[in-house]
């Protein structure tokens, strides 16, 4: 089987966030199988995706698996999958994915920008959680809890340099969230081309940084439209290795938009075991 390593948010290989895809033939093989080829390709994400038939709600079935553990949404392993089936010629214009979230819709441009429709995360605000601000090493100014398909912390903290000089401790901040905690705070210099900056921790899932993760977007789209006052905004995303998200609020979708390239293209040699 043909696996592909992909990078997203980004237009430029050894940037963005990497997220392995591998395109089935048939249904999904056993899901033990499943977790150990994404374990064994030790990305944030591994997208698993086979087609569906004609006439139904969606075109093609999706997976995503950390090393540790499926998960309900991702952005970025979602951008890759439809990069790789608009490149190889598997599909072109709106792909429509059916995903444990429900259906999702990515459409592939002639350029290959990649625009992504999730539903628009819930904000509900909490109380200050000083375990987490000791966590991360800085003082969080707003907490919010975000929608069950997400279920990462939002953090507001207080400007740029906090977020990107963060240096928490991974294994505190496992205990305070479903998914992850995400570190947010506008941008220092808007006309650098973003408005507002983010970080993603998710230890409890095998990962203690995410470098762009499309779906927390979902929450950072409400969260920074509310502040900025308007709806199309474009984040930063990221420590050392970084990718942008364009993003436009539209009421309760919210549309993702990057770009992606394939750094890598192999072969899977370890096929499932018959059932």
């Amino acid at each position: 089987m043909r696996i592909r390593i992909v990078d997203a948010f980004t237009d430029r290989p050894f940037h963005g966030n990497p997220a392995g895809v591998l395109l089935l033939d048939g249904g999904f093989p056993p899901d033990a199988w499943l977790q150990q080829v994404a374990a064994e390709v030790n990305l944030s994400e591994t997208a698993f995706a086979h087609p569906l038939p004609p006439g139904g709600d969606a075109d093609w079935a999706l997976r995503w698996f950390t090393p540790a553990a499926e998960v309900d949404m991702c952005g970025h392993a979602t951008l890759a999958t439809a990069h790789v089936l608009a490149t190889g010629g598997l599909a072109q214009g709106l792909i429509r994915f059916s995903a444990r979230c429900g259906i999702l819709t990515a459409r592939v441009d002639g350029d290959g920008t990649v625009t992504m429709d999730f539903p628009t995360s819930s904000l509900t605000p909490l109380e200050p959680v000083p375990e987490v601000s000791r966590a991360l090493g800085a003082e969080g100014r707003s907490f919010h809890d975000t929608a069950e398909h997400i279920g990462d912390l939002l953090v507001e903290l207080a400007d740029e340099r906090t977020v990107r000089e963060l240096a928490p401790d991974h294994a505190a901040l496992r205990a305070y969230s479903r998914r992850g905690v995400i570190a947010t705070a506008p941008a220092e210099d808007p006309s650098r081309g973003y408005d507002f900056v983010s970080r993603g921790f998710f230890p409890a899932l095998g990962i203690d940084e995410d470098p762009v993760t499309g779906s927390a977007h979902t929450a950072l789209a409400p969260f920074w439209a509310a502040r900025l006052g308007r709806t199309e905004m474009t984040g930063l995303q990221g420590g050392a290795r970084t990718g942008l998200v364009r993003v436009t609020l539209a009421g309760d979708r919210t549309l993702l938009t990057g770009r992606a390239v394939t750094v890598l293209d192999g072969e899977l040699l370890t096929a499932p075991e018959a059932g």
